[in-house]
């Protein structure tokens, strides 16, 4: 049971890590899983976990890399997840308002493009893109080497590029 101090110290640390990074947490899921409720669901898990998880948190990396690795951990199983396989795996973006509600009809359809990535090529998209996570940042969250984020990072690039082309061609 954890001492009095222990979970003042956490309560506090729980209300600085959702006023802190609560959003981008909750957009990484969002991109990384499709679906607002899921995002939700795997937002609260991921700070269950990292409460859970604090006093063994030893400060080698950012809270917010810690944190990102919880979550993208967190995603990774809810998609391992034998119900979420049998669900339709594209989203429409009418269904995710956070990302129809942009003006910019090219970045709705990136947006798209990267939600269709696989998964290993999406999380290191978003986690580089929409989060501006460094290389060695996106390694240490995801406990990859710096070569496997950058190969993967330049193959989603590629796949990216050839879908949002192949797109206007047709």
């Amino acid at each position: 049971m954890p001492s009095e101090k222990t979970t003042r110290q956490g309560q506090a640390w729980d209300q600085l890590a959702k006023d802190a990074y609560g959003d981008e947490l909750l957009r990484l899921c969002l991109l990384y899983l499709g679906d607002r409720q899921l995002a939700e669901d795997a937002f609260q898990e991921t700070m269950v976990k990292a409460w859970r998880a604090l006093e063994n948190f030893r400060g080698e990396s950012g809270m917010k890399t810690w944190l990102f690795h919880i979550a993208v951990n967190t995603c990774r199983d809810m998609l391992r997840s034998g119900w979420f396989r049998m669900r339709k795996k594209s989203v429409p973006l009418d269904v995710m308002p956070e990302l129809e509600q942009q003006e910019d009809e090219h970045a709705r359809e990136i947006a798209a493009a990267v939600l269709s990535l696989p998964g290993k090529y999406r999380e290191v998209m978003v986690l580089y893109y929409e989060q501006g996570m460094r290389i060695r940042e996106i390694a240490e969250a995801l406990h990859m080497p710096l070569n496997s984020v950058s190969s993967r990072l330049r193959r989603a690039k590629a796949l990216l590029r050839n879908e949002v082309e192949g797109g206007n061609d047709a």
